[in-house]
């Protein structure tokens, strides 16, 4: 925590939003999941004493959570220009290392994730109705191949 700030270390962030810094985009935005990864488990069957069946589970493969963003939609095309380059099968052109940046209220950086080779695998745009007064939300969905918190 920065000097200065009342919340001691280990107290819950209270998140505000997120700056997200890859390839062509960069921005603020308002929801993120998906920062962190998982390690399947693999069950073996094995003979244990008396000859009893016993089920052993042993780490497999480590896989990384989908990173899904989620922002009120502005005029900046960034976001379809990156995924563009995906649909015209530019996956390796696509691909960049990134950084998501989490700020608290007061705009102060409290978290940071860096995250490699990551490229968009899905984009969304808005769900609208003309009667509403909701803000238009798009989301992106970036794969990547390997994500750590280094704040």
């Amino acid at each position: 925590m920065p000097a200065g700030n009342n919340a001691r270390d280990g107290d819950p962030l209270v998140s505000c939003y997120f700056s997200v810094d890859v390839g062509p985009i960069s921005g603020y935005f308002t929801e993120v999941s998906g920062l962190g990864s998982e390690t399947e488990i693999v069950e073996m069957k094995v003979m244990g004493e008396g000859n009893q069946e016993i089920v052993r589970k042993i780490p497999g493969r480590l896989k990384w959570g989908d990173i899904t963003l989620k922002r009120g939609i502005t005029t900046n095309m960034d976001i379809w220009v990156w995924r563009k380059q995906v649909e015209d099968g530019n996956v390796g052109g696509a691909r960049a290392n990134g950084t998501i940046t989490m700020f608290d209220q007061e705009g102060t950086a409290v978290a940071k994730w860096e995250f490699e080779k990551g490229w968009p695998s899905k984009v969304s745009g808005p769900s609208v109705k003309s009667d509403s007064n909701e803000i238009a939300i798009e989301e992106l969905t970036i794969v990547h191949e390997f994500i750590k918190r280094v704040q």
